[in-house]
C-alpha cells in the first residue's frame, strides 16, 4: 500500500505542476490560489523569458518531493527481500546517491538559472527533499 501511495504520489505531484504551468498559474491547488513565483531569466542567445515557480501544493512541501516518492517506491520493491541480504537493496541505495546528487545539481543550476528569483523560491520553500530534514 505505501509503494501504491508512493506512485500516486508522484503522478499527483507532477500533475499539479503540468496543470499549474498549462493554465499559466489560474488554478487551485489543494483548494487554494497557488502561490508562485515569476521568474526572469536570459537564455544564452539573450532572449528574455520567464518561468512560474510553484510554492504550494507538493511543491511547497520541498523543492524536490517527487524523489522522495521515486525512493520510497523503489524500497517498496526492495522490502519483501527482508534480511536476505544487501543485494536486494543495491537498486534504492543507487538511486538515492543519484537523486540526492540530482537534487544538488538543479539547485545550481536553478540559483544560475533565476538568481534572486530562486533565492526568494527557496525562503518560500525551505526544505530540497525531505521536510524538517534536508
Amino acid at each position: 500500500m505505501v509503494g501504491v501511495g508512493a506512485i500516486c504520489c508522484n503522478y499527483w505531484t507532477d500533475k499539479q505542476r503540468e496543470v499549474f504551468r498549462a493554465t499559466n498559474g489560474q488554478v487551485t491547488i489543494w483548494g487554494q490560489k497557488p502561490v508562485s513565483i515569476e521568474a526572469q531569466y536570459v537564455t544564452g542567445d539573450g532572449k528574455k523569458r520567464r518561468s512560474l515557480l510553484l510554492a504550494s501544493g507538493w511543491w511547497g512541501v520541498s523543492r524536490h518531493v517527487n524523489y522522495v516518492f521515486e525512493i520510497a517506491l523503489t524500497f517498496c520493491w526492495s522490502v519483501p527481500a527482508g534480511g536476505t541480504g544487501v543485494i536486494p537493496y543495491v537498486y534504492v541505495m543507487f538511486l538515492t546517491i543519484l537523486l540526492t546528487d540530482r537534487a544538488y545539481r538543479d539547485e545550481v543550476r536553478c540559483s544560475e538559472k533565476y538568481g534572486k528569483y530562486y533565492e526568494e523560491y527557496c525562503r518560500l520553500v525551505p526544505y530540497k527533499m525531505i521536510p524538517g530534514v534536508y
